[in-house]
């Protein structure tokens, strides 16, 4: 009883409790209490969610403006390269601006040049002496509107004597007879070079050979940033029809004195250069009507004007339009859009579609020239 009273007396201590304890072989663990830090965590958790959600939320409407932004700029980047230069390849229409725009001067025609000097055995051959020529070469119109076909005889002159020929039918035959063979010439090399450029392209590598011939044609045409959109548009032919209206128109058939004396068949004017000097001009007036050396020389000077000068970007245009809808290219639709060609605007045009007409000229629109070669024939 006396220790219980003392014990009871004294203060509890509860080390001296677990000391005794432990003693005994009892472990103490503290009870640690979850129940706040449980709450907290949940708490924690759900917030953490919330927040996420919200975040999550937030940022849809950003990320499909980035998306959209994304999407525009790569199609602003396909339309002005990837995917023009695949039209181009295609061979589809561009829906571009810029496309045949501007035009280099420096080396325009540098190539009808190299084809001025005329050999030393030129000579002006008599219209008795050409059509036995084409007599015995069995050389008719009646036979190739049949089949098709014209044997490659290049005459460099017109014959003198041919304003002298009183049968009209006669002078134009003579006359058709004579270009027709260089407007197909220049057709077909067109069409090889034509060739040859979607050949190029379509090739995962080129040649440092087909680089350079890439070049030469970009400044042959006058194309201004190699712009391959631009060359595709200008490097084409003229259909034949309208080819020889225009030289029929601008020569008189033949026989204007710019044709005779100067092989200008197509009328070209200059202001600068060799030109012939037209009667009744005024003095003022510095234009010449350009000369050439041979009639090949005026045949390519005329084709590369149609197909770079600006005054017949519209006639391009709807000849590009017709390539890429597969159809032919119609003479009497793409005369029309050469209106600029002579002052008299409209009346022009008219005129040269009534020469078509009148002598069923589109019956040469498909006239193949005889090749040369089996290489060429391969290519045409």
């Amino acid at each position: 009883m006396k220790n219980l009273i003392v014990f009871k007396k004294k203060r509890i201590n509860l080390n001296v409790i677990k000391k005794i304890l432990i003693e005994k072989g009892f472990t103490i663990k503290k009870k640690k209490s979850s129940f706040f830090f449980k709450d907290l965590k949940s708490f924690y958790l759900t917030a953490i969610s919330s927040l996420g959600l919200i975040l999550i939320f937030s940022l849809i409407p950003l990320s499909v403006n980035i998306k959209e932004d994304i999407q525009a700029s790569k199609s602003t980047i396909d339309n002005n390269s990837n995917v023009n230069f695949q039209k181009v390849l295609d061979g589809k229409s561009i829906d571009q601006k810029n496309v045949d725009e501007g035009l280099d001067l420096e080396n325009l025609f540098e190539d009808i040049f190299s084809i001025e000097e005329v050999p030393t055995d030129t000579v002006r051959l008599s219209a008795k002496t050409i059509n036995q020529l084409f007599k015995d070469t069995k050389y008719n119109l009646e036979s190739v509107r049949k089949s098709k076909i014209v044997k490659p005889i290049n005459l460099s002159l017109l014959p003198s004597e041919i304003r002298n020929i009183e049968s009209t039918k006669k002078k134009k035959n003579l006359f058709i007879k004579i270009v027709l063979p260089l407007i197909l010439e220049e057709n077909n090399r067109i069409k090889v070079d034509r060739k040859k450029l979607f050949k190029i392209l379509n090739k995962n590598m080129n040649s440092d050979a087909e680089k350079k011939w890439l070049n030469s044609k970009f400044k042959q045409y006058g194309v201004l940033n190699k712009d391959l959109s631009t060359l595709k548009v200008r490097m084409d032919i003229v259909p034949v029809s309208l080819a020889i209206a225009q030289a029929a128109k601008e020569s008189g058939w033949g026989t204007s004195r710019f044709a005779i004396e100067g092989n200008a068949l197509f009328g070209q004017w200059t202001w600068s250069g060799e030109g012939i000097k037209p009667a009744g001009v005024d003095s003022e007036e510095k234009h010449k009507v350009m000369k050439f050396k041979v009639l090949k020389a005026s045949v390519r000077a005329y084709q590369r004007n149609l197909n770079t000068h600006g005054s017949y970007k519209n006639f391009r245009s709807e000849r590009a339009k017709m390539r890429d809808s597969d159809e032919e290219l119609d003479s009497l639709i793409l005369a029309d859009f050469l209106d600029k060609y002579a002052a008299t605007g409209k009346e022009y045009t008219k005129i040269i579609k009534q020469i078509i007409k009148q002598n069923n000229l589109q019956d040469f629109d498909k006239v193949r020239l005889l090749p040369s070669s089996i290489q060429l024939k391969n290519i045409i």
